[in-house]
């Protein structure tokens, strides 16, 4: 089985439009929808909540939103499963999280690492291809959007709980996939913590551990017959105009080869993303 996965979407002012309308040629070059469509199963990040109506929360950081509308284009995206284990998922509090699921419900789009509480959390997310289960767990790092006892929100990491979920996870799937929302933003290397961390992950029995948090493009490394990346960078997201930004890879899995994980380096061109030119994938490669 072959899955494309992309860290961070985000609808912003300059392309809101395009996703309303579902004109994501605008917004992502043929080469990558061409990938895109060629996969079998396709996942990305929704690192914002959809609401007609805001109601930011008190935080520290930006509140971000995109209309309901904007789904429009994520659907023509192709998305199958949408991660929404992240810190802005509850940006627009308790509604506009309520407001996102339903309207992924109504779209039949599968969402990930989100619950209304700590005990009823849908932090797996199993797929059954060919004889075969691929297995996505999703948890973030706590900042203002972590669930509770009470209280409804992403799922997050506990260095007990979801060690034990994603050894459970293992016990049923043929592949692990973790889909880590955490890091440093704008640093490219683990800290010594992160790497523990994800090399546990992979000790449990992940597969391949993705780390989307950090905007920008990490380093990799493989432990204990895993994949380890430490910052995917964003997918769309028109956010800041630097080196970090500019850059990032979608990761492509074949779950039925040796060499199962490869990069695909994109390249952001103002509100849009294209795929990298030879001389530009070799570098970000590099």
């Amino acid at each position: 089985m072959k899955i494309i996965i992309g860290a961070d979407v985000v609808p912003t002012k300059n392309n809101e439009r395009m996703f309303e309308t579902g004109n994501i040629e605008k917004i992502v070059d043929d080469n990558i929808l061409d990938l895109i469509k060629n996969a079998d199963y396709r996942v990305f990040n929704l690192e914002t909540p959809l609401v007609n109506k805001i109601s930011p929360i008190e935080k520290n950081g930006p509140n971000l939103a995109a209309s309901v509308k904007s789904a429009v284009g994520i659907k023509a995206l192709g998305a199958d499963l949408l991660t929404v284990a992240n810190n802005h998922i509850m940006d627009q509090g308790v509604k506009g999280l309520n407001s996102t699921l339903k309207t992924l419900s109504e779209i039949d789009i599968d969402y990930v690492g989100v619950g209304e509480n700590i005990q009823n959390m849908k932090h797996t997310h199993i797929i059954e291809n060919g004889g075969k289960k691929i297995g996505i767990y999703a948890c973030a790092e706590h900042e203002f959007s972590i669930a509770d006892e009470k209280t409804p929100g992403a799922n997050p990491f506990d260095p007990l709980e979801s060690m034990e979920h994603i050894l459970n996870l293992k016990n049923v799937c043929d592949y692990v996939i973790v889909l880590y929302h955490g890091g440093k933003e704008h640093y490219r290397y683990p800290s010594p913590q992160l790497q523990k961390i994800c090399r546990k992950m992979a000790e449990k029995g992940a597969d391949l551990v993705i780390c989307q948090h950090s905007h920008c493009i990490g380093c990799m490394e493989k432990y204990n017959n895993a994949t380890i990346v430490y910052g995917q960078g964003n997918f769309i997201f028109a956010g800041a105009d630097n080196e970090y930004w500019n850059t990032s890879l979608l990761i492509t899995v074949d779950t039925d080869s040796e060499n199962s994980v490869s990069y695909i380096p994109i390249c952001r061109n103002g509100a849009s993303v294209r795929h990298a030119n030879v001389a530009e994938a070799e570098k970000i490669l590099e």
